[in-house]
């Protein structure tokens, strides 16, 4: 039988909770791991599972401060039907995938910080509160600070499926983009050929075939003194390909220092995964997911006339 995630002991139905004071401050994986005779990833699945407690309420976040005076409660196996998720909404879900909207900020899958808490790892927990045995996989990404929708399959067979066959599978994918200066144009495609320098930024090569070929229009939306607002759609999905993009025509996307930003007039990166259609992979069906333009990107233009 496969070993229980969650305790290093032979689970019993009716062993109490288990309760922790804290005396000092500390951060809340810090504290397990001090307090737990468990392995890292047991007690960061205790915490995707929503089993962790400080006080009355369930805290997923690792680098959650504790102050003195508080109680970690770890509550038993099973008390948990669901699984809170923390910057995440789940906009549906089947046999074969499920599509999110992840917020800003929310990294897509892991980094080289292994507390951090990412789309991949929460919905993991989810779809094994039914079936421990169970996976999802990568299909794409979004940048940790671009907010939006996303997929996931629940299979390596559908993954490779989505993946192999995106151009053809995939009928729409739009951004919104809140940009840095008054855009003169109302609509306009961008094409160029991107590389990556060792530092991991990714920059358009003056050379025609020097990188990978990308394709980027956009139309639009709203003008101010200061800044516009885009819609933008992907010929092709290279990484950080609006970014560098916008950057190349003069008007990087707000709160980008990476790529050129000056301006900050919203506390987040002003780009957003708006619309995702695709041709399910396993029923031919149409699927259309519309999260809208976040409120907040149109802030700037308040007050302009």
């Amino acid at each position: 039988m496969p070993k229980k995630p969650f305790s290093s002991a032979k689970p019993k139905s009716s062993s109490p909770d288990r309760k922790y004071p804290v005396n000092e401050e500390a951060e809340l994986l810090s504290f397990l791991i001090t307090h737990l005779n468990q392995g890292r990833n047991s007690i960061k699945s205790l915490l995707a599972r929503g089993q962790v407690y400080v006080g009355e309420r369930a805290e997923t976040k690792y680098n959650y401060m504790l102050k003195p005076g508080q109680l970690v409660t770890i509550r038993k196996e099973g008390t948990t039907e669901t699984v809170p998720l923390a910057g995440l909404v789940i906009l549906h879900e089947d046999d074969d995938l499920i599509v999110v909207n992840k917020d800003s900020g929310l990294l897509s899958i892991a980094s080289d910080k292994e507390a951090d808490l990412t789309a991949y790892r929460q919905l993991t927990a989810h779809v094994r509160v039914t079936d421990p045995k169970s996976r999802i996989f990568i299909v794409h990404r979004l940048d940790r600070d671009t907010s939006g929708v996303m997929m996931f399959a629940k299979s390596e067979a559908v993954q490779q499926k989505l993946q192999t066959n995106w151009q053809e599978i995939v009928k729409e994918r739009s951004y919104v983009a809140l940009v840095e200066g008054t855009v003169k144009k109302n609509e306009g495609t961008i094409k160029s050929w991107l590389k990556e320098t060792s530092t991991l930024r990714m920059y358009s090569s003056d050379r025609p075939n020097d990188g990978q070929l990308a394709v980027t229009h956009y139309k639009l939306l709203q003008a101010g003194r200061q800044f516009s607002l885009l819609e933008v759609h992907l010929e092709t999905g290279r990484k950080n390909q609006i970014r560098v993009h916008m950057q190349d025509i003069g008007h990087p996307v707000v709160g980008d220092k990476k790529y050129g930003s000056r301006a900050k007039p919203i506390p987040r990166l002003g780009l957003h995964a708006r619309v995702l259609a695709f041709e399910h992979p396993s029923s031919g069906k149409l699927m259309r997911f519309d999260t809208g333009i976040p409120k907040l990107f149109y802030s700037p233009f308040k007050g302009e006339k």
